[in-house]
């Protein structure tokens, strides 16, 4: 018999960072090693990943990464966990191609590192531990399910997948691979819960063709707007295209690399006579073909950038008209809508025909009710543990499983950090905690962005700044000129000279009481500087902007 520890280091509670450990007596196996996009509130942050440091703690038992898929949720911490733990990595070939890109963007180099290929056939033995893996049915190609097989039974990793049928192998299910996991039992099933609030789903492929088929066919240049690594839905509308004997253009400079190796591996299929270059728009070039397609990619917010850049005439390959029509097929992410409506609005105030593809007629790549009973019928597990989603879509898993007849007491509702233990295949009452925490990553600066910081960001996007330079000659203990006071983002121009003179005011009050004193502490003279122009400004137009005071010291 085994003890078995499960925990999220996050992943729960949230949308995306996924990265799940089971420890299996002393062993360590990470399921995932994923980023999430930062909210609104955290201004200026690029991404955010899991505190790692449970993991640099036992290090020592930590036996590998196990990737489901090629998201950036999923794979988006590995630069950074590598850095701290250089353990083996296992995923698909194509999971793999897109985490040695984001290794080599990280200035790493690959060769330093055990990465591994598998596939579903794949067997991996760690003493009395074994992990295999079976295809499951998503947006991105070669995604997998794994399963940790213990002397007490599976615990089964089932993140991003549905049952939906796809012709194409590398995105179908194993059905028999879930068969076999299952006849050696299943003592916890972690499955993902993004997709539980998705209701009377059915496959709108026709409806989507169909409507995609009435745009190239009554329209002259389309321009389709979709998320990279939607690549199964970005296939679908070259299939379209190429039908309609459309030439293609593919635009996404950041997540250029990751459709190269797409297209390498046949992963994304363009008849080479279909797919054109364009080039830089100049006397000779317009890239304004009636017969064009354009497909702008991205991530997150880009697709939409992208397409306000070419409604303002700043992109250097596609200048917007009004006879283009646009095609939006990436749903605005959390955080973004702002972004999203901007550039919408833009696109329709230069005449430009928009088409919304709605919601309803985009086929989800997230498991709904049916998909998940359907999941506990094959696996039959003794314990359902909710995992990647904002705790609202946890508790609608837990509601489904009820409804499929589990007693409460078997489904787990778990938050980052609360660890569970398993001995002799049954859950054990007491739950302890591992540190767990967002370590947020703005541009090359990882993990050193404090609470100070992203309150200082938060105030010069609330209140601005203001900045106070003056002359002083401290051995002459004289005022050199009058204060010069910048402001930026705070106040309007009707009443910046009052506030402009009560700061001069009261700065040159300040710097008189310091020149009057003996010694001049330079350190606290600027920190009362900053606190008395701070009181003064707060008086005046009640708000508390950021105060830079520099004073500087000239001998004459």
């Amino acid at each position: 018999m085994s003890k078995i520890k499960f925990c999220a280091l996050g992943g729960l509670g949230e949308n995306g960072k996924n990265m799940y450990v089971v420890e299996v007596d002393e062993r360590i196996f990470v399921l995932d090693a994923g980023l999430k996009f930062p909210s609104v509130e955290l201004y200026g942050i690029d991404t955010v990943i899991p505190n790692i440091n449970y993991l640099i703690e036992n290090k020592e038992k930590v036996q590998g990464i196990f990737l489901s898929h090629g998201h950036a949720d999923a794979i988006g911490a590995i630069p950074e966990l590598l850095k701290a733990i250089n353990v083996g990595v296992f995923g698909t070939h194509f999971t793999m191609s897109l985490a040695e890109l984001a290794i080599t963007d990280a200035g790493l180099n690959i060769s330093d590192y055990r990465l591994y290929r598998i596939n579903d056939d794949k067997v991996l033995k760690f003493g009395n531990v074994t992990v295999c893996f079976y295809k499951t049915t998503h947006s991105i190609p070669e995604s997998v399910g794994v399963a940790i097989k213990t002397n007490d039974g599976a615990i089964v990793y089932a993140p991003d997948f549905t049952f939906t049928s796809s012709s194409d192998k590398r995105y179908a299910t194993s059905y028999n691979k879930i068969s076999a996991i299952a006849d050696n039992g299943v003592l916890a099933l972690c499955a993902e819960s993004l997709g539980t609030g998705n209701i009377d789903r059915v496959n709108n492929d026709y409806a989507f063709n169909h409507a995609i088929k009435e745009i190239l066919f009554n329209s002259k240049r389309v321009i389709f707007a979709l998320f990279s690594t939607d690549l199964d839905r970005i296939q679908k509308v070259i299939n379209l295209c190429v039908a309609n004997n459309r030439k293609i253009a593919i635009i996404g400079r950041k997540v250029q690399k990751i459709m190269n190796v797409a297209m390498t591996y046949d992963y994304l299929k363009i008849p080479e006579e279909n797919l054109v270059n364009l080039k830089y728009i100049d006397d000779n070039n317009d890239n304004n073909d009636d017969n064009l397609a354009v497909i702008v990619t991205g991530n997150r917010h880009e697709p939409y950038y992208t397409l306000q850049r070419m409604a303002i005439g700043q992109d250097r390959l596609i200048q917007i008209e009004n006879t283009d029509h646009i095609v939006n097929i990436c749903p605005p992410a959390i955080g973004t809508e702002r972004m999203a409506t901007k550039s919408l609005d833009t696109l329709h105030r230069i005449g430009a025909k928009v088409t919304n593809v709605a919601k309803g007629i985009l086929r989800s790549s997230h498991a709904d009710s049916e998909d998940l009973k359907m999941l506990y019928q094959m696996l039959n597990p003794k314990y359902i543990i909710p995992i990647n989603g904002e705790y609202r879509h946890q508790y609608m898993h837990k509601n489904i499983a009820l409804e499929f007849g589990y007693p409460e007491a078997n489904i787990i509702v778990l938050e980052n950090g609360e660890q569970i233990t398993f001995e002799d295949g049954s859950l054990k009452p007491t739950r302890t905690k591992v540190t767990i925490g967002d370590v947020l990553i703005d541009g090359s600066i990882v993990g050193d962005i404090n609470e100070v910081v992203m309150k200082d960001r938060e105030m010069l996007s609330q209140d601005g700044t203001v900045l106070v330079a003056i002359n002083i000659d401290a051995r002459s203990k004289k005022i050199l000129d009058i204060p010069k006071v910048i402001m930026r983002g705070f106040v309007c121009y009707d009443t910046s000279q009052e506030i402009t003179d009560s700061i001069t005011e009261v700065t040159e009050k300040v710097i008189h009481s310091h020149l009057n004193r003996k010694y001049i502490d330079w350190n606290l003279l600027k920190n009362d500087l900053k606190e008395r122009i701070s009181k003064t400004i707060l008086s005046q137009t009640k708000k508390n902007p950021i105060v830079i005071p520099i004073v500087t010291n000239i001998e004459e």
